[in-house]
């Protein structure tokens, strides 16, 4: 997941949604270290005097692409410009009494063996080693044959395929890394209502289930090629978050609440989606990066990937009870029929 666009997995959706939100205004309206004419003449220069044949340099280039990193990521030589420049002109800003600027929407970043924001790679990677530990744990503890059990592994592997990508755009900023961020992050969302509904409707047909389930991989495929075509609808992603979040998380409380006597572990549920709500006070108070590289949206990733565990923990305790209510209730029909 850019430094202010992702976010991370929110079962109700609802983080990841004003994660969003915030991003969109920041990319508006906090840009002020690339616009500035220091960082544009120190980028020209840069250019003309190291990346072009007439520059006295030009040999510069083909040794950054010997490079083993900068050659697996495609680091060029306009790249190594703007990454030079980037802290000429914030080193400016300082000498300035101003503040931190931003380039492109996001905060300056050292970079770690290629990467442009290594915090927020390495916490996307702890996300998705906390959901594959949790899934192993699930798949260890509930069986095969439990309610539930096939929608919540489709949903692990959702989100271990979203935090995958989440760490492939931190390491590069490329387009088509940003679509697979942003549509990708945007399945864990659609996945968190998904398992929603489908956990108040399993006691109906196959059919209606199955219909449900169809027409949400559907909408997906159509988000998807309606973003990979043209220029990045930003506005529309957005408004696909918020609608699909804030039904996916009033759902869960809704459901938690009526539960709440009749199963008394739902609090779990509850619990994680209080705290990962409250967790987005990080992105909503952002701050330049700690060491130039612990910014508030990396270290937002880092406290997501514990919750998960409380929100697994919930699951896994849902299916046995669910196995346990279908188990007394084929005793019951046998009883009956014996009788």
């Amino acid at each position: 997941m850019k430094s202010s666009k992702h976010h991370d997995t929110i079962p109700g959706g609802s983080a990841r949604l004003i994660v969003l939100l915030i991003y969109f205004f920041r990319l508006i309206f906090a840009s002020g270290g690339d616009r500035s004419q220091f960082y544009q003449n120190c980028l020209k220069f840069c250019t003309l005097d190291n990346c072009t044949q007439s520059g006295v340099s030009y040999k510069k280039e083909l040794q950054w692409k010997h490079d083993p990193i900068n050659k697996l990521l495609m680091w060029t030589c306009y790249d190594e410009c703007g990454y030079d420049c980037m802290w000429r002109t914030t080193s400016a800003f300082h000498n300035r009494n101003w503040t931190t600027p931003q380039f492109y929407g996001k905060w300056p970043f050292v970079r770690f063996l290629g990467m442009q924001e290594p915090a927020s790679v390495l916490f996307s990677i702890a996300n998705f080693i906390t959901h594959y530990k949790m899934l192993q744990r699930f798949k260890r503890e509930v069986r095969t044959d439990s309610p539930m059990y096939g929608t919540w592994r489709a949903f692990s592997y959702i989100c271990l395929n979203a935090w995958i990508w989440s760490a492939i755009f931190h390491t590069r900023d490329f387009p088509v890394t940003e679509l697979l961020d942003y549509t990708f992050a945007y399945s864990m969302v659609l996945a968190s209502f998904h398992c929603m509904v489908m956990r108040m409707i399993h006691r109906t047909s196959v059919f209606v289930r199955g219909t449900f389930s169809f027409l949400c991989v559907l909408f997906f495929i159509n988000h998807f090629s309606y973003l990979s075509i043209g220029r990045f609808d930003y506005t529309y992603n957005m408004k696909a978050n918020i609608v699909t979040g804030m039904s996916g998380a009033l759902g869960w409380i809704l459901w938690c609440f009526l539960q709440r006597r009749k199963r008394r572990y739902v609090w779990k549920c509850f619990i994680f989606i209080v705290l990962a709500t409250s967790s987005l006070l990080l992105e909503i108070n952002d701050f330049p990066p700690i060491l130039w590289t612990f910014d508030a949206h990396s270290i937002w990733h880092l406290v997501t990937a514990p919750l998960t565990i409380l929100f697994y923990s919930f699951i896994i305790e849902d299916c046995k009870t669910l196995r346990k209510e279908l188990a007394s209730g084929e005793d019951e029909e046998e009883s009956r029929k014996l009788l």
